[in-house]
């Protein structure tokens, strides 16, 4: 089970579990990062290099965006979350202002994973479900190991259906037991005597259930 923080246990149904609960790859954070050490360097540059105080001041201004853009990023990296359960798959954006998807698992017709080379490389793609639902498609960028989620999705599926199918099989009434030779021999022995049967017709019915042992 692959987890991460930020999904609590009281969000799931009675007798759901969770299987997967990932946010999404860090390669997400790579562009903030870069911006952010690009100020930093050029920050250091223009205090030490250059005696120049507009260049000071643009490197300050620089600095502050960068940062301010790297810990937008990190915080909808750590509060968007994929998750997958023994019932649905959900996908939760946002701090202040969230947004939810929820899928059942048996609305689920098809699961796509797409990655370049580059990504394969990294371990990171793309991830498409197709559903029974009003909105039909849904995708999912830049998640970790598509191909690997794609198969625990198709498992869970399985396993899913295949609990349905048990449940199904333990409400059903058991089925009444065929009655014994002996049993219908007493039924007719009952019907001969109560004058339903004549003689000749309870000989041949009971020859035949002889027949049968």
């Amino acid at each position: 089970m692959l987890r991460a923080v930020g999904f609590p246990d009281d969000n799931l149904h009675p007798q759901e579990e969770l299987i997967l609960n990932l946010t999404p790859h860090w390669f997400r954070l790579a562009p903030a990062t870069a911006a952010l050490l690009v100020s930093i360097v050029f920050g250091m540059f223009a205090m030490f290099a250059w005696d120049v105080q507009a260049l000071s001041i643009l490197a300050g201004l620089a600095l502050v965006v960068s940062a301010g853009w790297f810990v937008s990023s990190y915080v909808s990296w750590i509060s968007d979350h994929f998750v997958l359960t023994t019932d649905r798959v959900i996908c939760r954006k946002g701090v202040i202002r969230r947004s939810s998807i929820e899928i059942p698992l048996e609305r689920i017709n098809t699961v796509f994973s797409s990655q370049s080379m580059f990504e394969r490389m990294i371990g990171a793609g793309d991830l498409a479900i197709e559903s029974a639902s009003q909105d039909g498609r849904q995708s999912f960028e830049d998640m970790r190991k598509p191909g690997w989620i794609q198969n625990e999705i198709y498992v869970a599926m399985e396993n899913n259906e295949n609990r349905k199918f048990d449940g199904l099989r333990a409400g059903q009434a058991p089925a009444a037991a065929e009655p014994t030779v002996a049993d219908q021999l007493h039924q007719l022995e009952d019907l001969r005597q109560r004058g339903v049967l004549t003689q000749a017709e309870f000989d041949q019915k009971k020859a035949e259930l002889l027949d049968r042992m």
